[in-house]
């Protein structure tokens, strides 16, 4: 009886074992998860402030009337 004991036990740890290992492989196995993805940005504010400063020297040398600068900065700066 002592032997019919040993071996059931060894059984079950060797069917633990492998049912271990076999976990073991299947998170190697999986791709790791993706990333993320990156947040939106809003355009950068200096871009902006570019294109408004642009559109300022334009308008002292009289290529861009004073209504359409003003348009211009309240489109761009309020987006």
């Amino acid at each position: 009886m002592i032997s019919g004991t040993a071996t059931a036990v060894s059984n079950r740890v060797q069917r633990h074992d492998m049912q271990r290992q076999r976990e073991a492989e299947r998170q190697w196995a999986a791709p790791p998860p993706a990333p993320p993805p990156a947040p939106l940005q809003a355009a950068a504010p200096a871009a902006g402030t570019d294109r408004v400063t642009q559109l300022a020297e334009l308008n002292a040398q009289g290529v861009v009337s004073e209504e359409e600068l003003d348009a211009e900065k309240a489109r761009i700066l309020n987006c």
